[in-house]
């Protein structure tokens, strides 16, 4: 193996294989089924390899991954939108009404969060969001992006990923208000404070 292969399959090991998880589970959000998640993940790490020359070691590998993985789940939105359309709402709500108790293989804390520590109906309203919201939540508030590094994976500019971030933020709490006061939870803005 030559220096080049070397170093290649030392950043692949070292910087790029560790986030696998946290691609599948942002993979799922996107894609709401596990193995197109699986085929996204797949995909991002066959062009990572293609790409490897454009890293530049020791840089953030995760945000790299990230854009590689949103610009290929973009690029296969627009394959399909091209195809004639099918409706996949069915198939959505079967996936989120079954019981499924099979192991997967591994378990990410994001996916704990998102599996059985929010609730069904916190992850529902995620989901429920439109992608570009959904997005900048996954990326931020369960990721740990920073606005920064959210809008170069995503293309925006700074403000557009703070003003996106502040309405999905604002969608949810619509979403989950009713939910929010059934667990006992009360919004006090607005109270005077009793002296």
């Amino acid at each position: 193996m030559d220096k080049q292969s070397q170093r290649n399959q030392r950043i692949f090991d070292e910087e790029l294989f560790p986030h696998i998880s946290a691609l599948k589970t942002f993979a799922f959000h996107l894609t709401y089924n596990d193995a197109d998640a699986d085929d996204l993940v797949q995909e991002t790490y066959m062009k990572a390899h293609r790409f490897i020359d454009k890293y530049i070691e020791g840089t953030n590998a995760k945000a790299w991954l990230f854009k590689i993985l949103k610009n290929a789940y973009i690029n296969e939105y627009r394959k399909k939108s091209k195809q004639p359309s099918r409706v996949d709402f069915e198939d959505f709500i079967n996936y989120h009404n079954t019981e499924d108790d099979r192991v997967t293989g591994y378990m990410d804390l994001r996916e704990e969060i998102f599996k059985n520590m929010m609730g069904d109906e916190v992850t529902l309203a995620v989901n429920a969001l439109p992608i570009d919201f959904r997005t900048v939540i996954l990326l931020c508030d369960v990721e740990g992006f920073t606005y920064e590094e959210i809008s170069k994976i995503i293309d925006v500019p700074i403000g557009t990923v703070r003003s996106r971030l502040f309405r999905a933020r604002n969608m949810l709490k619509e979403k989950l208000k009713d939910y929010a006061s059934k667990r006992g939870f009360k919004d006090k803005r607005g109270e005077e404070s009793e002296e």
